[in-house]
């Protein structure tokens, strides 16, 4: 009996020392990889593999737009896609596309950038800011703005299946902001020298 058990207990600690010795063999120890090429040595990367799955669909968006590529468009926006405009319009996919081959608006350009990734099962919230240049009343505007896309995981790649587009608002004050001085450095709009006559 004394045999079997020191047997036994030989085996596990050696089954642990190989363990220990191996760090990846640990599930609940997440593997270490290298950094990407691109990024040298000693310096790190805040870009997670989602965050670089997520740009490569949304550079797939944007190429498939900025080339006229029906195709592609369809690779990367489900059949449910609905698209909110920084302006309000709701477009379907198929509108989305009939748009982009069409080919009206010769000056449409599309860029996005992956800022956020927010892993919720098989569905992804992802944020991010854009630039696009498009035809309005026969001229063209170059718009830009954050996104908020939604997508959901499609036997085993993702799809789009919503858009929301917001336009960073321009500041168009054409009057000259006074510089903050010692005595006031903050400028509290609630607190202005009209509110203080008043009182």
């Amino acid at each position: 009996m004394n045999r079997l058990f020191f047997s036994l207990s030989a085996l596990l600690l050696a089954c642990c020392a190989a363990s220990a010795q191996n760090p990846n063999s640990n599930p609940a120890t997440p593997a270490t990889s290298d950094p990407p090429a691109n990024v040298p040595a000693g310096v790190t990367t805040s870009v997670t593999p989602e965050l670089a799955q997520f740009q490569k669909l949304e550079d797939s968006w944007s190429d498939a737009v900025n080339k006229r590529d029906q195709y592609g468009l369809e690779l990367v926006l489900s059949p449910l896609f609905l698209d909110v405009s920084a302006s309000g319009d709701v477009t379907t996919r198929n509108q989305q596309v009939v748009l982009v081959i069409s080919g009206d608006d010769k000056w449409l350009y599309l860029t996005q950038k992956v800022i956020t990734v927010r892993m919720l099962g098989d569905t992804a919230v992802v944020n991010g800011t854009y630039s696009l240049r498009h035809k309005v009343n026969s001229n063209p505007v170059d718009e830009k703005g954050v996104f908020t896309h939604v997508f959901e995981r499609v036997r085993g790649g993702w799809m789009c299946i919503n858009s929301q587009r917001t336009v960073l608002r321009q500041d168009t004050n054409a009057k000259q902001k006074k510089p903050a001085t010692a005595e006031s450095p903050f400028h509290f709009p609630l607190f202005s020298k009209s509110d203080k006559g008043q009182q």
